[in-house]
């Protein structure tokens, strides 16, 4: 007898923002979580051309649109805001899931001494201020009764506090400590929170700023002996957003091959 395949998706019509999802381990999140049926907002700050090629690549296909596209720069809570109500009237539903994944990094590396003002402010107000920002609005917004998920990219740094991230490895903390107290916060909501904390990953921001010999030497420290990739993150966060990790709240996943 033919087997049936009429079983559901995991994320069958659910709808998901990823932020800074037009590249790198964003891009890969969306795409992933589009393959378990989930409906996608692909958002990007300054790149139309990648964030479409995204949403053109999950639409392929597909006799009703199952990605929409929406610019908006996470450290403004407004266009935070505008980025929800653009979800929710795309797909005419509440929302489901959000996984921030936009961030900067400095790629000169400053120690904290040589750090500058105006690079800590900015590393600030996209990666600790962003995901508040995000954080806020889907706390407020998303889904009660099951299936709402909160999604924050941090970063092992925060355990591996290496010179020259400084700044960095403080906002990404911020996050994790934000999202401890939030998931306690949302209690009755049924409403998780948790962070995905990746180790080196290649991404166009790792190579940034970095020798061939820096990159070999993080290669050479990882028990796995490899670079991360995009694919190793993206089934942890999909992970997180489906039904199978209602148990898991308040956390802090690494992902880093052993790094830390």
């Amino acid at each position: 007898m033919a087997q049936s395949h009429s079983q559901p998706l995991p994320l069958q019509d659910r709808v998901a923002i990823v932020t800074g999802s037009s590249r790198g381990i964003g891009r890969e999140i969306a795409l992933h979580l589009a393959s378990l049926g989930a409906r996608l907002v692909i958002n990007y700050t300054s790149n139309s051309a990648q964030a479409d090629s995204v949403a053109a690549q999950i639409n392929a296909g597909s006799a009703t649109p199952r990605a929409v596209v929406v610019q908006a720069d996470v450290s403004d809570p407004a266009q935070v805001k505008s980025l929800f109500d653009s979800a929710e009237r795309a797909f005419d539903s509440p929302i489901h899931i959000l996984v921030n994944s936009a961030g900067v990094l400095d790629g000169t590396y400053p120690s904290v001494a040589a750090t500058t003002v105006e690079s800590f402010d900015r590393t600030f107000s996209v990666n600790a201020r962003g995901a508040f920002a995000c954080a806020r609005e889907a706390a407020n917004r998303l889904k009660r009764g099951g299936g709402g998920r909160i999604i924050l990219v941090t970063s092992s740094q925060v355990a591996a506090l290496r010179p020259g991230f400084g700044a960095y490895a403080a906002s990404k903390a911020a996050v994790e400590a934000m999202v401890k107290v939030l998931a306690k916060e949302l209690k009755g909501t049924q409403i998780s929170a948790n962070c995905v904390a990746p180790g080196p990953i290649a991404t166009e921001m790792f190579f940034e700023g970095k020798s061939a010999e820096v990159v070999d030497r993080i290669v050479q420290e990882s028990p796995m002996g490899r670079l991360g990739e995009t694919k190793d993150v993206a089934p942890v966060v999909a992970f997180l957003a489906t039904d199978a990790s209602e148990w898991v709240n308040g956390q802090i996943l690494r992902v880093n091959g052993g790094y830390v």
